[in-house]
């Protein structure tokens, strides 16, 4: 209990998992909170110094993994005390240490991981008193990727709460005496928090930790120079990695320094208005990510999900993936050998990083050897391909073969999981192996010709040789036959039906038989051990062909997406036109059973900046909005489009309004939510970007909520700090004034037609403002009850009269018209007599001419009939 409570002091916020024997066992409080989190039977043992029982629980240990990940998801840590020495050969008690402490951001156990999702852990430094700059690293312990970036200025905090949706680590590392208050996202809880000394995220701990691991005396050549925020947390996180791993980390040998401006930016809210990485209703499979996820390996399926979540902005980097997809999509041959090869693929990054761990066994090497096997084949597939990124990824394939050679003459064909379990070695890789294991093989034989021997000796025929752990081998006698038992048997027990007997014969083969075994173990241990730190340490070169391997797979399952679905390759440009034929949402698309119908766009940054997209509900203008963003979005990862043809630009930043949200738990209503998400648009978006926004202002009263849009609308037109390329879908048909009032917004409504009392959804966009919303006959598709549609009806022709009483065109205060009077009525109207007095008075009568008099008189006229 000393060792317990010795252990229990270097890890107090961790259950600490003690090794006795065959089973794991926790005490005290730990036992009372692991008992009720596994549902576990709580015993006690042994009294303490206060006289009453230890609290006391425990799992097997050839189980634990699976005990210790339900506690890792329900928020815990883990810290597992192991046997360091042999029971054996240990003087005294057993020497116990922690080996390693499993945390909600550092578990690695595959059978319990996403494979097709990443499991990050980061780390967060905040400013300094009087600072404004934010460091930030994540890294996955399970592949070996790590990063860092800094945020700096006003809008920092907002910056890292947003990378943080996006990365959207298992656990955050942060100095014990920071606040939390600025990380949390509205909506979106904060995942485990673990606190650590602050002198661990200071420069100079930093610095020291980074250079040891990554083995180098500076960190120049990894971008960190001049960002000590960054070195900050990048160096508490790797210290934190290997306080709990207690392993060398040889995977975790580089760290990437990334600068805002070298992705695309995405928020969390856009990916969730977007339904990139899932649904609204949370199914991975109608979402983006699902229809584009056709690649067959993990490592494949996490970079494709990193590159939908982090698209380029570089343009050749864009248009060197496009063209590889290309040579992919036109080689059919080709392409479909590779992806047959890359079947054949494990995973090979996390099985590096087990190997690096320690934790990998005897499968997980075998597994790996495989995947290497693979290669050659990868290489002569990619031969007779062109494009340049390519070319670089049959350079960057390394199959390591004296690696997977030694594996491959090392390892059976077929091992056990636990190399504890034995028959992991292959035959004729040891002689010392092979003499005992024929030795070992040999003893079955021997003990049945012995058995056959004393039987014949004794005349028992019914005589048994037999083992268990307690007494060895034994010679068994059933009563009856007790008489005909020899004088050298030496009684040993009785049991219910005879008696067991020893045999110095038997004792003295029992001693050569089971010294094998035990030895064949442990040397079948120490080959094994030498063969996974063999394997560490080409981590670098492994990881790098398990990079190329992933990035191939990924423009692979572009390719055949592509072509089975008939998407174009988009053309990419540092200009502002954006121009789409006949795009299609790829989601829809593939997940509707009626024909989808394609739509064209067009805008730029003059003429068409801001198109105000009218129609009615269930027209399709949320599809619209979204396919457009979801085409630059796709063009910029690199895939074809669904199009006959997009020539897009590259834009920094994409933003999504579409759908309503709240946030009750923090006291935030839908309206709340979107003014929110609004005023981040507005006030970060940059000429650059691409906006698209969904009835702005429809949470709030009408004649407040049609001001907020109009007022938002004219905002993204006529800033002239930004301009962004803007969908603005709305049912306030009063917005389509903008089009006459500023240069660079025009109009556009999804078609509809009626027909006997029925409305068709023609799904089609074209230029122009759209005359009714069909509000009502879209409430009476979705099953209101027809008297209540005949009152709405009424309560409509009512207001209909009541507005066309008070006369006139509706318009908005300040907006200029071209167009004539059209049917939906305005909010903001003045009376003619009253337009028409301000004109009079505003007439000079004494300067007009005749002919001028003639022509005002006629204008006048015009205007009361109007």
């Amino acid at each position: 209990m000393r060792q317990y409570q010795d252990a229990k002091r270097q890890h107090p916020d961790a259950l600490l998992f003690f090794r006795m024997g065959d089973f794991y066992e926790v005490f005290y409080e730990d036992a009372v909170v692991a008992a009720r989190a596994l549902e576990l039977t709580l015993t006690s043992r042994s009294k303490d110094a206060a006289g009453t029982g230890i609290p006391m629980c425990g799992v097997p240990f050839h189980a634990a993994d699976g005990y210790v990940t339900r506690l890792i998801r329900q928020g815990f840590s883990v810290a597992i005390c192991d046997q360091v020495e042999d029971p054996k050969t240990a003087k005294g008690l057993v020497k116990r240490e922690v080996t390693r402490v499993v945390t909600p951001g550092t578990l690695t156990d595959a059978a319990y991981l996403d494979a097709r999702a990443p499991a990050l852990l980061a780390a967060i430094l905040p400013p300094a008193r009087g600072g404004t700059t934010w460091g930030v690293a994540w890294a996955e312990l399970s592949t070996g990727e790590f990063a860092a970036t800094e945020f700096d200025g006003p809008d920092a905090a907002a910056l890292l709460r947003e990378e943080l949706g996006v990365l959207a680590p298992r656990e955050l590392l942060l100095p014990s005496e920071a606040d939390i208050e600025p990380l949390r996202t509205d909506g979106t809880p904060l995942p485990a928090i673990t606190r650590r000394d602050g002198w661990q995220f200071g420069l100079d701990a930093a610095q020291r930790a980074l250079t040891e691991q990554l083995q180098t005396s500076g960190l120049t050549g990894f971008g960190l120079d001049g960002h000590p925020c960054a070195i900050g947390a990048a160096g508490a996180l790797v210290q934190y990695l290997r306080d709990t791993q207690k392993a060398d980390l040889t995977h975790v040998r580089s760290v990437a320094y990334r600068e805002t401006r070298d992705g695309l930016i995405i928020d969390a809210t856009t990916l969730r208005h977007l339904e990139v990485l899932a649904s609204t209703e949370g199914d991975r499979q109608v979402s983006l990510l699902g229809v584009l996820d056709e690649t067959v390996t993990a490592m494949g399926a996490r970079l494709l999900r990193a590159w939908l979540t982090k698209p380029l902005v570089a343009l050749d980097a864009i248009r060197d993936r496009l063209d590889a997809v290309e040579d992919l999509a036109f080689r059919a041959v080709e392409r479909g050998q590779i992806r047959e090869t890359l079947r054949q693929v494990y995973d090979v990054q996390r099985l590096v990083a087990r190997a690096a761990l320690g934790t990998a066994g005897p499968r997980d090497l075998v597994a790996l050897a495989r995947s290497l096997d693979a290669v050659p084949g990868l290489r002569d597939g990619l031969a007779g391909l062109q494009a340049p990124l390519l070319a670089q990824l049959s350079a960057a394939l390394d199959d390591l073969p004296a690696l997977r050679g030694r594996i491959a003459a090392t390892l059976a064909d077929e091992p056990p999981m636990l190399a504890r379990d034995g028959d992991v070695i292959r035959d004729g890789a040891d002689p010392e192996i092979d003499r005992l294991r024929s030795l070992s093989r040999s003893g079955k034989s021997d003990i049945s010709a012995m058995e056959e021997a004393e039987r014949q000796r004794t005349g028992i025929a019914s005589l048994k040789i037999r083992f268990n752990r307690v007494f060895g081998y034994y010679i068994e006698v059933s009563k009856s036959n007790l008489h005909a038992v020899p004088a050298d048997y030496i009684r040993k027990q009785t049991i219910a039906g005879g008696e067991r007997f020893i045999t110095p014969g038997l004792k003295a083969f029992e001693e050569q038989v089971l010294h094998a075994d035990e030895h064949l173990i442990t040397l079948e241990l120490a080959l094994f051990e030498s063969l996974r730190k063999e394997v560490a340490a080409h981590a670098t070169a492994l990881q790098a062909t398990a990079t190329a391997l992933a990035t191939l797979d990924v423009l692979a399952a572009f390719a055949d997406v592509a072509a089975r679905r008939n998407y174009s390759k988009p053309h990419l440009h540092e200009g502002d036109d954006l121009s789409v034929v006949e795009g299609r949402h790829p989601v829809v698309e593939t997940m509707t059973r009626e024909a989808f119908v394609p739509n064209d766009l067009s805008l730029d940054g003059t003429t068409q900046q801001l198109l105000v997209i009218t129609g009615p509900n269930m027209g399709g203008k949320s599809t619209y909005l979204r396919q457009t963003a979801l085409l630059c979005l796709m063009a910029q990862a690199g895939s074809f489009v669904p199009a006959r043809q997009a020539k897009l630009p590259v834009v920094d930043r994409i933003y999504a309004r579409v759908g309503a949200a709240d946030n009750i738990a923090r006291g935030q209503s839908t309206f709340m939510v979107e003014m929110q998400e609004t005023a981040s648009i507005l006030n970060t978006a940059t000429s650059r970007s691409l906006v698209v926004l969904d009835e702005i202002g429809r949470g709030t009263s009408t004649f407040d909520g049609l001001s907020i849009a109009w007022a938002v609308a004219e905002h993204l037109a006529t800033n002239p700090k930004a301009r962004p390329k803007t969908l603005f879908a709305t049912h306030y048909h009063e917005l389509t004034d903008l089009a006459d009032a500023l240069p660079g917004v025009a109009n556009a409504h999804l078609l509809v037609r009626e027909w006997q009392d029925q409305i068709v959804f023609l799904r089609k966009v074209v230029p122009g403002r759209s005359d009714r919303s069909y509000g009502i006959q879209v409430a009476r598709l979705a099953g209101l009850p027809g008297s209540v549609i005949r009152r709405a009806r009424e309560i409509l022709s009512g207001l209909e009269q009541d507005e066309l009483a008070r006369g006139g065109r509706p318009t908005i205060a300040g907006a200029a018209t071209r167009e004539g009077p059209q049917q939906q009525l305005g909010l903001f109207q003045a009376p003619p007599d009253d337009r028409l007095r301000d004109r009079l008075r505003e007439i000079d009568v004494n300067a007009l001419t005749p002919l001028q008099a003639l022509t005002l008189l006629a204008e006048l006229k015009d205007e009361a009939e109007a």
